[in-house]
């Protein structure tokens, strides 16, 4: 939840060469959180972009 009360379940996450993982936002839908992980990978970087659900992470 935000400062402001929003709830955002969904979150993008990047992960570099090396497996460092990063959270690069959250968001209200899956479909919004897939579009920006879409357009920073076709950026050109090589970075892997996931979309996953808060409080879903795999160990």
């Amino acid at each position: 939840m935000t400062d402001n009360g929003a709830v955002l379940p969904w979150i993008v996450i990047r992960q570099d060469d090396n497996g460092q993982q990063y959270r690069v936002g959250r968001y209200a839908t899956r479909a919004e959180a897939q579009r920006v992980a879409d357009r920073l990978e076709a950026g050109g970087h090589k970075q892997l972009y996931l979309v996953e659900r808060a409080g879903r992470r795999a160990s």
